[in-house]
């Protein structure tokens, strides 16, 4: 295991990753102390829960930087939130970051690449190709804590994003994980799982396909806020671990289907 300031690596005998890049919260002091967003706001946007949710793969990346300090999951030119523009309008500074502090951070960004590109390297000449679950959620009651939740039928429960892969190359692979996913019994139910509906994926899978494209299938995995009150900051702790058994339940179908391709 490899332990940063900004990021956990965990490499295991297995040709499934599963990352966590927007669950990290902490910032470095200097950051913390520009930062006008409160720290319920923050953690609205970040993802704490999927860094448990990676302990389904023996090969794990787990983000520990907030994304306000910078974003692992855009591209290096927009890895740090400057203006409101660039986190969705969103007050984020009480004083803009200056050139060191933006360098500092872009500095960790540089590593966290280069340690992904290391560890896929080793992986990939071990088992030939690797499958990358990117593990996200997201919010459906953006209005406030009281209003309706946003519509359904365009924030289903799980968004697949495979807008940055080669999709017919990695077709069997991602078909897969979806008819998996889809058929688990969710406590008596069956997930809203759709592809590219909401999210069709973000630098972090677009880098790994364009780095690695016949290698390494990163599926972006979105899961909306149904498990949480999303203001409140509280997850249903039998919801997770719902999830959490659902994403494993996919794992053998995946292999094998990695395995034939």
């Amino acid at each position: 295991m490899a332990l940063h300031p900004h990021c956990i690596f965990q490499r295991g005998p297995s040709p499934i990753v599963a990352a966590a890049i927007h669950n990290g919260h902490d910032t470095r002091r200097s950051v913390e102390q520009r930062l006008a967003i409160d720290e319920d706001e923050q953690q609205r946007e970040e993802d704490p829960v999927t860094g448990e949710w990676t302990q389904i793969a023996k090969t794990q990346i787990v983000g520990l930087r907030s994304r306000f300090e910078v974003d692992l999951n855009r591209p290096r030119d927009k890895a740090v939130y400057e203006t409101p523009a660039d986190a969705w309008g969103m007050e984020v500074w009480d004083t803009p970051p200056d050139p060191k502090m933006i360098e500092a951070s872009l500095r960790e960004y540089d590593e966290f690449y280069q340690d992904v590109e290391t560890l896929l390297r080793e992986l990939i000449e071990e088992y030939g190709r690797v499958v990358v679950y990117d593990l996200h959620t997201y919010n459906h009651r953006r209005d406030g804590a009281d209003a309706p939740p946003a519509d359904p039928q365009t924030n289903p429960e799980v968004n697949i994003g495979t807008g940055t892969m080669d999709r017919q190359f990695w077709a069997p692979v991602v078909d897969r994980f979806i008819t998996e996913l889809r058929a688990y019994d969710f406590n008596g139910r069956k997930l809203d799982v759709r592809e590219n509906v909401k999210f069709q994926g973000g630098y972090f899978g677009e880098w790994i396909h364009s780095t690695f494209p016949e290698q390494a299938c990163a599926i972006a995995i979105e899961f909306k806020k149904f498990f949480m009150d999303e203001w409140e900051g509280e997850a249903d702790p039998d919801e997770v671990e719902c999830i959490y058994k659902a994403l494993e339940s996919t794992l053998p179908g995946v292999q094998t289907a990695l395995r034939q391709l």
